[in-house]
């Protein structure tokens, strides 16, 4: 893992998401297989770790919001979901290696379910276990860090649930290429302020509405994975049940991903003990600053883009530490 090479990543995942959506446009899709090959669909099992597992969790919600039976397990689970006939397991990592999703899917299978493995190596373990192979087209992460593969692993999986359950086609997704553009030409003019704020946190948060979770949790993660930050994410309105008592801890910062109805909640506790938090997307009533999201308002712009935000501000975080050769600095 290196600093640069994870800039370097998280810079090409515009040109990257292009490719994605490219080789999944027109005849000749990877999920033309899926429609070929499988037989009607009643209920859907996801299963993957780490971010892999992230990405599916707006996308289950998506199918189960359009009357499909979906569900999102982590495939080291002792309980998994008991299969039906008509049951699709989606097993999803983007090396083809993560032992537990292939173990996972190999049990599926051997249980008679159809299979479908999302990665980013069509010749890997995952990708032989599987009946359907639906690839990233992500290419090598130069900073070992999970970032455009999740980006891609959830482009992906959007396309497979719009076929499954009708949903977003590559057409639908395209601006996004534009809008993670433009948030990562304009970063000069937020992530240092950023930076002002975070540095120095006990804990970076990160909190997402519900049908965007993957933002907070991904998010999260890159504080960690990157610049090796502990940082936790949560949903805005669990966030009220749960995280609102982290907030009295002097230090308290969070990125807070606009857009639930529960923002104005949140921010009424936050105000009341002088939480620094940041809006990412729409302008918020009194956060410390905003950091504006080029198509927020479009839920699926906002899944494939905002994650962007957290990204770049690790990979600065990451670039300094390494460069002061000095560990993060923490208050008591």
């Amino acid at each position: 893992m290196n600093p640069d090479g994870f800039l370097e990543d998280v810079l090409s995942a515009p040109d990257r998401l292009a490719a994605t959506l490219d080789a999944y446009d027109g005849p000749g899709s990877p999920l033309d297989d899926v429609e070929r090959e499988l037989p009607r669909v009643g209920q859907v099992v996801f299963v993957g770790m780490g971010s892999s597992r992230f990405a599916a969790l707006p996308v289950a919600a998506r199918l189960r919001a359009s009357g499909l039976s979906a569900v999102v397990e982590l495939a080291s689970t002792e309980l998994p979901t008991r299969p039906s006939s008509s049951t699709l397991a989606v097993a999803i990592s983007a090396s083809g290696r993560t032992p537990e999703t292939v173990d996972a899917l190999t049990r599926h299978r051997r249980g008679g379910l159809p299979t479908v493995a999302v990665t980013n190596d069509p010749g890997s373990p995952l990708a032989d276990a599987a009946d359907v192979v639906l690839p990233l087209h992500s290419g090598a992460e130069q900073g070992g860090v999970a970032c455009v593969t999740f980006q891609a692993t959830l482009a992906v999986l959007l396309l497979l649930a719009g076929r499954l359950g009708g949903g977003p086609r590559p057409d639908d997704l395209r601006p996004a290429i534009g809008a993670a553009a433009s948030l990562r030409e304009g970063r000069s003019e937020w992530v240092d302020q950023a930076l002002e704020h975070l540095e120095g946190a006990h804990t970076v948060y990160a909190v997402a509405p519900s049908a965007r979770i993957s933002s907070a949790l991904q998010s999260a993660l890159m504080f960690r994975e990157g610049p090796r930050v502990p940082a936790d994410a949560a949903e805005t309105g669990d966030w009220l049940h749960v995280d609102v008592y982290l907030a009295k801890h002097p230090g308290y910062r969070a990125l807070l991903f606009t857009g639930s109805r529960f923002d104005g909640e949140l921010m009424g506790w936050a105000k009341r003990r002088a939480s620094t938090v940041l809006a990412v997307g729409g302008p918020l009533e009194g956060t410390a600053m905003r950091v504006p999201v080029p198509g927020a308002d479009d839920e699926l712009m906002a899944l494939l883009v905002e994650t962007g935000v957290a990204e770049l501000v690790a990979a600065e975080w990451w670039r300094r530490l390494v460069a002061a050769d000095a560990p993060i600095t923490r208050p008591e």
